[in-house]
């Protein structure tokens, strides 16, 4: 095997799985991913740094081809001397990003969990993503980079990307789309259904609703008490005739939540259940994986919002591979430590995860390894996992190999 045998066989796969972009778009994109896994950095000091070697150039070489990867046309080289140039436009890329990880489900899961949130990155930027769940990681589909702080309504903003990625779901699928309080629920709601999906928001207990055949608007927080079975049923809610909006709501409060939480849906109740929303904070993971929990995005020192949407690119595809690994490793091997404890009560301190290694973290690792030891990548397919039955954050993970088997 040669040094650059693992190198050729990423670039093989993002040209793949990326047929619409032009080779030297597709070769910077994998070129520069790949350098991620290596260096465990997103930021392009310490790419070259891992990449120069591998590919047999200069370490100035190799870091002007990434620069020019986030250059709009008329900043490239040659630009000026009337050289045809061309700028990457990320939206184009949301429905491969989709379909990419779609391809890797089996044919009996046709279910899909989309999350959807807000984050900053550093002080310069405010990123809106709407992302997939997969065993614990959250994979960027679509975003939009703004700065920070963002001025003006967020509404077009996520309008345009659900319109950008509803081409990438089959016919047929079900999604499922979470969003917590902060983001509106009503025009959110119905923008979702137009387009064939169930809304599964967060809403705010100060709210009102009217259960279906009742006469007055009741506080949503009568719905459910602590430690006592939810609630679920037909209503109207919000009681202000311009606002209102006929749904499902899913009411459930657990010892563990400290507020009770309350979905808003349009599946039947007896077709949704509220401990999905378990899924929702995952993203906030996927958060962390881009910022100083995995590819440290937050120290990147660019201040353009079109370029930091190209390098948000890099960074989703770089997600989407560890991830992939990580995911195969974990289910190949005990997804838990929890299954061989005693069975005596056992109270779990803040720090207790029953997951041991995140599937990102893992992802890395693996890849890491298998390059040095084999100079080729490791086998990847998608597991998933069960969706969740409970609120309880120590819930235990599917502990043998069987369950995983079943769900593939």
């Amino acid at each position: 095997m040669t040094r650059s045998d693992g190198l050729s066989q990423w670039q093989e796969t993002v040209s793949r799985q990326m047929p619409h972009r032009s080779k030297p778009q597709a070769y910077v994109l994998a070129l520069w991913s790949f350098g991620m896994a290596l260096a465990q950095r997103c930021g392009i000091t310490s790419v070259v740094a891992a990449i120069a070697p591998l590919v047999g150039r200069e370490e100035a070489t190799v870091r002007q081809q990434l620069r020019e990867w986030c250059y709009e046309a008329a900043h490239k080289a040659g630009a000026k001397r009337g050289v045809k140039r061309q700028a990457l436009d990320v939206s184009t890329c949301f429905v491969p990003l989709l379909r990419w990880v779609l391809a890797w489900r089996p044919p009996t899961e046709s279910r899909v969990t989309l999350a959807l949130d807000a984050r900053t990155l550093g002080q310069r930027f405010t990123v809106l993503a709407i992302s997939l769940i997969y065993r614990g990681c959250a994979l960027p589909l679509a975003g939009v980079v703004r700065p920070a702080p963002t001025n003006g309504a967020w509404r077009p903003h996520w309008e345009r990307l659900f319109t950008r990625i509803q081409p990438g779901v089959p016919t047929g699928w079900t999604v499922i789309v979470m969003a917590d309080r902060g983001l509106d629920a009503q025009w959110r709601s119905r923008h979702i259904q137009a387009l064939g999906w169930h809304p599964f928001l967060r809403i705010n207990v100060g709210g009102t609703s009217r259960p279906e055949g009742a006469a007055t608007f009741r506080p949503l927080a009568q719905a459910v008490q602590q430690g006592k079975p939810g609630w679920n049923g037909r209503v109207t809610c919000c009681s202000s005739p311009k606002s209102r909006l006929a749904c499902t709501v899913l009411a459930r409060w657990d010892d563990g939540p400290t507020d009770p939480w309350l979905i808003l849906t349009d599946l039947a109740p007896e077709q949704a259940d509220g401990a999905w929303y378990g899924l929702r904070p995952i993203i906030e993971c996927g958060f962390k994986d881009v910022k100083r929990g995995g590819w440290h995005g937050e120290q990147t020192k660019m201040t353009d919002p079109a370029r930091a949407a190209r390098l948000w690119l890099v960074i989703a595809v770089a997600t989407r591979w560890v991830v992939r690994v990580g995911g195969c490793a974990e289910a190949d091997g005990p997804a838990s430590m929890i299954a061989v404890l005693p069975a005596a009560p056992v109270h779990p301190s803040p720090r207790t995860r029953p997951r041991l290694l995140r599937c990102f973290r893992r992802g890395v690792i693996v890849i890491v390894t298998t390059l040095i030891t084999t100079g080729t990548l490791p086998a990847a397919r998608f597991i998933p996992e069960p969706w969740p039955k409970t609120l309880d954050p120590w819930a235990a993970l599917p502990s043998a190999q069987q369950p995983h088997q079943e769900a593939a």
